[in-house]
């Protein structure tokens, strides 16, 4: 527990719900659990954030932030396979180790939304990362979509699955996914020439 309210920015707010986040999961996230782990009251809260909907789009705009720059340091200098084997091993690391955080990450954000434009640009910028990794395999266009799409659905319902103990066949899982990776390597070898 953090000293009662020393130091309470904005910053150390959000920092505070995202990692309450992990641990008690994205929707269970509230001004309340936030408050009593700074040992203040929820008043106090609201010089730094202005409700829960605003929290809760902050900590999806970190958790944003730090998967893009974990896949960017991961892709970064490499290209195809490689590119796609590591960007997939950060991701899925991202995931476990960080479970409520990347729950903040899946909704399509509305142009309501609080933050909605920085998260957009956000999001933007995670698109390109993966965008760059798939023009790797020479995908242009709007079959970048299509692809980035693909992938996306792999990782997340692989890393989701897996971060939830949903593999209880006894075979290792780890070599379930590097075969998951494979395949995808194989099929966006050949996502242009079939036309898939």
């Amino acid at each position: 527990m953090a000293a009662r309210g020393v130091g309470l920015s904005r910053e150390r707010v959000v920092e505070t719900a995202a990692r309450l986040a992990d641990e008690e999961g994205f929707e269970a996230l509230s001004l309340a659990a936030v408050a009593k782990a700074f040992g203040v009251a929820v008043p106090s809260l609201y010089k730094h954030v202005e409700n829960l909907e605003t929290l809760r789009a902050e900590v999806a705009l970190l958790s944003v932030r730090e998967l893009t720059d974990r896949m960017r340091r991961a892709a970064v200098g490499r290209a195809r396979g490689e590119a796609l084997r590591s960007l997939a091993h950060a991701y899925r690391d991202y995931v476990r180790e960080h479970p409520g955080r990347y729950a903040a990450t899946v909704r399509a954000v509305r142009v309501e939304d609080p933050l909605a434009s920085q998260r957009l640009a956000a999001l933007e910028e995670a698109l390109e990362v993966v965008f760059a990794v798939l023009r790797g395999y020479g995908i242009e266009g709007e079959d970048l979509v299509d692809a980035a799409r693909a992938l996306r659905s792999a990782m997340h319902g692989f890393s989701l699955l897996d971060a939830a103990g949903g593999f209880g066949i006894p075979r290792d899982v780890q070599r379930s996914f590097e075969a998951m990776v494979d395949a995808l390597d194989l099929v966006l070898s050949r996502w242009v020439s079939k036309g898939i």
